[in-house]
């Protein structure tokens, strides 16, 4: 597809996402959800960044035009405008946001009227749309079928009780001493307010977004700080989103910033601990590390990987009947609260998680010890088929025998080959990884 990505519509705000590219996506989204409109309505939130004024005026241009009416709500995390959208019976919902990326950068997410990410073959019928002249001329309206707007301040108190009561009513979090860390971005008024209402001593720190620092040296790709301010205050834990709030990191009360699979494999054995874990299995990602995998076998649990992206991740869920899984990157979904990646509703789950063990943050989140792996990039010239490749069946053979998960693959946007190994043997690794790039730097040269 031209326009959309693994995550919606992305890129330089002005520049690739510009008003008119907004405004003409807009139009075409709007005559695709029309067919099964059940409202007429379309919920639209943004993150933190300047450039989300000018592309949600685009926006409901766009969908006015063709006829939608259009509730504003403003800054919002991801997860909220998910749950907005079926909670106030729109026929889809719009998030403008480019999540951990820079200020600069901007993107729009869809999700239909259940409130979850659109599949790759509605993408494909709206990218469809908008490159077809006739259709978008022939669909925008006039006299009264034009559409109206309205902007909505208040609806974020229905996703803050929404998150409460995700929490477990017979605990409190009087006496739990919290540091939060919201990137300046669309979690920087519900997060605390979640917190303070539940009874935690809550102390936040980036939250005074201008439209410029949203994920600058702070938040989920920047939890350095988070980590010396749980240390200067001395809390039980620390949690870290990202610019739209869809993701989460974790600091124990040391000030260490705790590993995503072992993050994703406490959980799931508090969940399964609780009967709460559908089917006992968890959905990840191929990048998660192996020890997990074989952690959560030995508690019988199984481990369904799927493509990286919590998009996929959602999708194997729903098509396996399952209520948990995520990305070591952050993005943890509970089915049972959430139709996405939902860095506050996972963190109320991690403090409950460690109100019912009673023990240290420390204590909870490190179940097992990840094996050691690494990641090398290497450069190509071509992108010869790997199985073309003479000789790669053999070292896939080989790689097993030495038991060690490997994930070969190219990047998708330059020439270079990826190559992640990971093992019990660090000396092991090491040694494979300079032999597999030895022997694809002489076939891909």
């Amino acid at each position: 597809m031209k326009l959309f990505g693994t995550d919606g519509v992305r890129g330089k705000a002005g520049k690739k996402l510009t008003a008119g590219l907004s405004m003409r996506l807009a139009m075409a989204a709007g005559i695709y959800f029309r067919k099964n409109s059940l409202t007429n309505k379309i919920v639209v939130g943004k993150d933190t960044r300047r450039s989300g004024y000018m592309i949600e005026n685009a926006l409901v241009s766009g969908l006015t035009a063709v006829g939608y009416n259009v509730i504003q709500v403003g800054p919002m995390p991801t997860p909220a405008i998910a749950f907005l959208t079926e909670d106030m019976r729109c026929d889809a919902g719009i998030m403008i946001s480019a999540s951990h990326n820079p200020y600069y950068d901007n993107g729009i997410k869809f999700f239909d009227y259940k409130g979850d990410k659109l599949q790759e073959a509605d993408e494909e019928a709206i990218e469809k749309i908008y490159f077809n002249e006739e259709k978008i001329e022939e669909n925008q309206c006039t006299d009264k079928r034009i559409g109206a707007s309205k902007r909505i301040d208040d609806v974020i108190g229905r996703y803050i009780v929404h998150l409460k009561n995700s929490f477990p009513k017979d605990l409190t979090l009087h006496g739990f001493r919290i540091v939060l860390d919201t990137a300046n971005g669309a979690g920087y008024k519900v997060a605390p307010t979640v917190f303070e209402e539940l009874g935690a001593e809550v102390i936040v720190i980036n939250n005074k977004p201008n439209g410029f620092n949203i994920n600058d040296k702070c938040g989920a790709i920047y939890p350095q700080e988070l980590a010396r301010t749980v240390r200067k205050y001395r809390a039980d834990i620390g949690f870290a989103f990202d610019g739209d709030a869809d993701r989460l990191v974790v600091v124990d009360e040391k000030g260490e910033i705790v590993d995503g699979d072992r993050l994703l494999g406490a959980l799931a054995l508090y969940l399964k601990t609780y009967d709460r874990l559908a089917k006992n299995a968890i959905v990840a990602t191929v990048m998660s590390n192996q020890a997990l995998e074989d952690f959560l076998a030995g508690h019988g649990i199984e481990l369904v990987r799927c493509g990286v992206g919590d998009k996929y991740v959602l999708e194997e869920m729903k098509k396996r009947g399952l209520n948990f899984g995520g990305e070591q990157s952050g993005h943890i979904i509970f089915g049972d609260y959430a139709k996405t990646g939902d860095g506050i509703a996972s963190a109320l789950q991690i403090a409950a998680m460690m109100l019912r063990s009673g023990k240290r943050a420390s204590a909870v989140l490190a179940p097992f010890d990840p094996y050691p792996s690494r990641l090398e990039s290497i450069e190509v010239s071509r992108k010869k088929p790997l199985e073309q490749i003479k000789g790669y069946k053999k070292w896939q053979e080989e790689l097993k025998n030495r038991g060690l998960r490997s994930l070969i693959r190219y990047s998708g946007t330059e020439n270079k080959l990826r190559i992640l190994l990971e093992g019990p043997k660090r000396r092991e690794v090491d040694k494979t990884m300079e032999e597999l790039i030895e022997f694809f730097k002489q076939e891909l040269a």
